[in-house]
């Protein structure tokens, strides 16, 4: 998503395609993209990127938003009308360069829709060969369950960090009971958790953390003590703040995966070597519940959760 939009300008085109490519030579083969990323740019560019490696690669995008398929203009609600949604699929596959999206999430619970509908649409893509897997995003243990009794949910992509762990109370243990595997995004917290926030740093006025609670000063001023935290567990591991982060996430469970973004591929390499950090139980227990104010329970994107 960073790479053309939502924290600052695109980053460059040929940078960005070096950066997949060099992604997938280091062992990484899952790729997250979005209709709505842009809209449509992070596909295309995505799709260019990973067209001489497809077959070699698991490509996620998503579905749900209400954007003129002509202009690109996003529209203030969702669409996951059956119809919207086969459109949609056919522009996904066209962007992407590819014959097969491997998994297709619903961006946003859509209110107006039954999930039962946006399940039954996904199922009919899957029958086609269009989709192969099924995801959900951003949604409650209602609709979760509602919508893999009519195609199996393969995954759920919700934020969950050590800055943000509210799939704990009662999305993971339905993941588990269920089969499901999740998706963190912000796994770094928007890049909190790598300590190179703090109230004084300006961002990018076309970032969209300014317009979050969360990363207001008076909040990022008392959330250093979380930082604080995972910092000193760094320390003691040997790792970087990110590397830690993203430890503490796979030690969560093994169905687990956070995708971390990035424009850098010193930050990629990074992030990457988190596989390396061991965890032990007293590392876990150490950070289970770290010092933390009020702010670090405000949610940072808008929701649209169906129980």
């Amino acid at each position: 998503m960073s790479m053309t939009s939502a924290y600052g300008p695109a980053a460059d085109r040929g940078e960005m395609i070096q950066l997949m490519r060099s992604a997938h030579d280091k062992g990484i083969t899952f790729f997250d993209t979005a209709e709505a990323y842009g809209p449509f740019a992070n596909e295309e560019l995505v799709g260019e990127a990973l067209e001489p490696i497809r077959e070699q690669v698991v490509i996620a995008t998503k579905f749900g938003f209400d954007i003129d398929p002509e202009t690109g203009k996003r529209g203030p609600g969702t669409n996951s009308r059956p119809e919207h949604i086969k459109a949609a699929a056919v522009a996904c596959l066209k962007r992407l360069r590819t014959d097969h999206i491997d998994l297709f999430y619903q961006h946003r619970v859509d209110p107006n829709v039954p999930i039962e509908e946006v399940a039954g649409a996904v199922r009919g893509l899957i029958a086609e060969g269009k989709v192969r897997h099924f995801g959900l995003s951003e949604a409650g243990i209602g609709t979760i369950r509602k919508a893999h009794a009519v195609q199996r949910v393969t995954a759920l992509q919700s934020e969950y960090s050590l800055f943000w762990r509210g799939p704990e109370d009662d999305v993971l243990p339905v993941l588990e009971e269920l089969g499901i595997g999740f998706v963190p995004f912000s796994p770094l917290g928007a890049g909190f958790l790598t300590g190179q926030i703090d109230e004084n740093t300006k961002f990018d006025p076309t970032d969209f953390r300014n317009h979050v609670p969360r990363f207001s000063p008076e909040a990022r001023k008392a959330n250093t003590v979380l930082v604080h935290a995972v910092q000193a567990a760094a320390q003691r591991k040997g790792a970087t703040p990110a590397q830690i982060a993203l430890a503490w996430l796979l030690a969560q469970k093994p169905w687990i995966v956070p995708i971390p973004g990035t424009t850098k591929i010193s930050r990629m390499e990074e992030n990457l070597r988190a596989i390396d950090v061991q965890l032990r139980e007293v590392d876990l227990q150490q950070m289970k519940n770290p010092p933390r104010s009020c702010h670090s329970r405000v949610t940072a994107y808008p929701r649209r959760c169906s129980r």
